[in-house]
């Protein structure tokens, strides 16, 4: 048995159940203040203030300089009043699978983060009897338990990441994917039919954007020749990020994302005006918190996957410390604070789109996805294909190659809205008898014609000023 644990156990294994720990609470971190991101951003777009009161003086009185502090402490009153509000359950729902579809919603999206690579490659050196515990904290442990277990390990050179696995890419596809499953049970299990029909349009949205994302994640993994995230991030280190050779597939990659995630202008499973609050209306306090929770946490595993595909995660040009040859410890901690920041980044990017763009009809986002998306990342696929083909890889030839497909795609868009008569733009239908498209022989005034509307002193009375 001893020998078997001495087998299993060595620096990768110890630094992948730290990096496991530390990464699970800082993706919940980020959730719970990407809620706060969202409202002062929010009313930044809308010229409002945002959340301005709540800091962590907790009202005693010692603590009174921490109070306001920015509204850094509203997550934490979120967090406390989805646990104090009542979770009440519907009659006629399914009980198990109304309990169990937040859940299966929220830990795809936690597991998804392992394959990143946080701080790419460290050497640790050999530690020789003396203790795990010891050689960490310079705990007196000789001879106990830990000395026992991890007597003598070896020097190795480690991955900062949850699970160094060569198949990463396809380990993190498998797992997103899974998180529809908790939309599309909870739409079903709440016995209702707005609910329902925000499961069904998560469902149908998922298979149809899942296409585009494999066939612009193709891209990359074709320029890159490697399926191991930190190799990817070490490919683009020596030859640019595939954001410049690539940008095309990088944006088609993000609105995807985007549309995976259920954010906004794609959140049409909880569109609020047509199906009241979509799959999780019949939810509240803390089941209600663990489908809010799913969605940020997808937002951030999509936002970090994108950096690790586009932005070279880790990595940043003329910076020696984030280079993939630093291999020491304040090189670990500069390459994870990069990739976070690349990583709040872009979801401060995703918050901006949702602010910004008007939320797309369920027929737009399925058209979209059908005839704009899959076409264009088949063309994107097999052109990278005959670039990767003729070794032409490089930021110019493959940003040259973009710029014509973009020209492909526009010729091909005017030609087919020509050659069917149509157009896929959104064209005003005219309401007969509205300002717009008056009755024959009507006369439209649009002018207010109510004396107290074009009263100057309406406090004062209803004297026409005309």
């Amino acid at each position: 048995m001893s020998e078997y644990i001495h087998d299993l156990i060595d620096w990768q294994f110890i630094i992948s159940g730290i990096v496991l720990m530390v990464g699970v609470h800082a993706v919940l971190g980020v959730v719970a203040y990407g809620v706060y991101l969202e409202r002062k951003i929010c009313s930044y777009i809308q010229d409002r203030i945002g959340p301005n009161r709540v800091g962590f003086d907790f009202g005693l009185p010692w603590l009174s300089f921490l109070k306001g502090c920015l509204a850094l402490g509203q997550p934490l009153a979120d967090g406390i009043k989805f646990f104090v509000k009542e979770d009440f359950t519907p009659k006629n729902v399914d009980r198990v699978l109304f309990s169990l579809a937040p859940v299966f919603a929220l830990i795809p999206a936690l597991i998804g983060f392992v394959i990143m690579p946080w701080g790419g490659a460290f050497d640790i050196p050999a530690v020789a009897d003396i203790g795990l515990f010891q050689f960490l904290f310079g705990l007196p442990m000789a001879g106990g338990m830990f000395e026992f277990m991890f007597g003598h390990l070896e020097a190795q050179s480690v991955i900062v990441t949850g699970a160094n696995v060569h198949v990463g890419v396809i380990y993190l596809l498998a797992v997103a994917s899974l998180g529809v499953y908790g939309v599309t049970l909870g739409g079903w299990s709440s016995n209702n039919k707005y609910s329902m029909l925000g499961g069904l349009r998560a469902t149908a949205q998922m298979i149809s954007y899942e296409i585009p994302l494999g066939l612009t994640l193709l891209c990359a993994l074709l320029i890159a020749g490697s399926f191991i995230p930190n190799e990817i991030i070490e490919y683009q280190a020596q030859h640019g990020w595939l954001m410049l050779s690539l940008p095309l597939p990088a944006l088609l990659f993000y609105i995807c994302g985007l549309a995976e995630a259920n954010r906004a202008p794609f959140d049409n499973a909880e569109a609020e005006q047509e199906l009241v609050g979509g799959f999780h209306t019949e939810y509240s306090s803390m089941r209600f918190a663990l489908f809010f929770m799913a969605e940020y946490a997808h937002l951030v595993t999509g936002c970090a996957f994108f950096v690790l595909l586009f932005m070279g995660g880790y990595h940043l040009p003329f910076v020696g410390l984030t280079s993939p040859e630093a291999t020491g410890l304040l090189a670990v901690f500069a390459k994870v604070g990069v990739f976070s920041f690349k990583v709040v980044f872009m979801v401060c990017a995703a918050i901006v789109v949702r602010w910004t763009i008007p939320r797309l009809r369920y027929d737009q986002v399925m058209m979209l996805g059908w005839q704009a998306m899959i076409p264009a990342g088949m063309l994107m696929i097999v052109v990278t294909s005959i670039m990767v083909y003729f070794g032409a890889t490089t930021v110019v030839p493959m940003f040259a190659a973009n710029i014509g497909m973009l020209v492909v795609i526009m010729i091909a868009r005017f030609a087919l809205a020509k050659a069917f008569g149509r157009s896929t733009l959104n064209k005003k239908i005219p309401l007969y008898g509205s300002r717009y498209s008056p009755m024959e022989g009507e006369r439209v005034i649009t002018a207010p014609t109510v004396a107290m509307a074009i009263e100057d002193r309406p406090v004062q009375g209803t004297v026409s000023t005309v």
